[in-house]
């Protein structure tokens, strides 16, 4: 197994690694192209975003283990959207939700692009865009978001990539901050400022 798939592997379960429900699991089904973001990743993720993350509301675009969208519940994001275009997945961020008693977490199962297309119905503080990498769906779900209106003002976008991908952001998207783990890239983009 090559380094990339090493860091793939969905590990079975995972823990939320801070706020309400510090220590609480998530399962994490074998899914092909089911890539959770790694732990100190994540963590890294939520220490840039703790100034910010408390009454937002938060998009998780390609939601997969739904991982980053409930660990932003759990950090005081006022409400969460879930992105999920598989059925199965979908069904276990809800049972995921309803477990841990998050009402303000709404899954929805649909392909996400074909929702950014559209003119957002609401929008956004925090955007987690992490899609599987194999699919290459980050400029494409980047300008739709950009374009469509589902960015509040000053919004954040955390983009996860393989560190060897690249991609072409928006415009008027600056790199905020940006850490590699393993054969991961994650960076956060603050949207709309100079």
């Amino acid at each position: 197994m090559n380094r990339r798939n090493r860091e793939a592997a969905p590990p079975g379960r995972l823990h939320i690694i801070g706020g309400s429900l510090r220590g609480s699991r998530l399962a994490v089904p074998a899914l092909p192209g089911l890539r959770p973001t790694p732990q100190r990743l994540r963590q890294t993720l939520f220490d840039w975003l703790a100034p910010v993350i408390a009454g937002a509301n938060v998009l998780d675009a390609f939601a997969g283990s739904g991982a980053l969208g409930i660990e932003a519940l759990s950090r005081g994001a006022h409400t969460a959207t879930f992105f999920e275009r598989d059925r199965a997945q979908a069904t276990a961020i809800e049972a995921d939700l309803a477990r841990l008693r998050l009402a303000a977490g709404k899954v929805h199962c649909v392909d996400s692009l074909q929702v950014l297309a559209a003119l957002a119905s609401e929008r956004f503080d925090i955007v987690l865009l992490d899609p599987p990498f194999d699919l290459g769906l980050w400029e494409p779900a980047a300008m739709l978001l950009d374009a469509n209106g589902w960015l509040a003002p000053r919004a954040h976008v955390y983009v996860e990539t393989g560190d060897a991908d690249t991609w072409n952001a928006p415009a008027r998207w600056r790199v905020h901050r940006q850490r590699e783990a393993g054969a991961v890239r994650g960076t956060v983009f603050r949207v709309g400022t100079t």
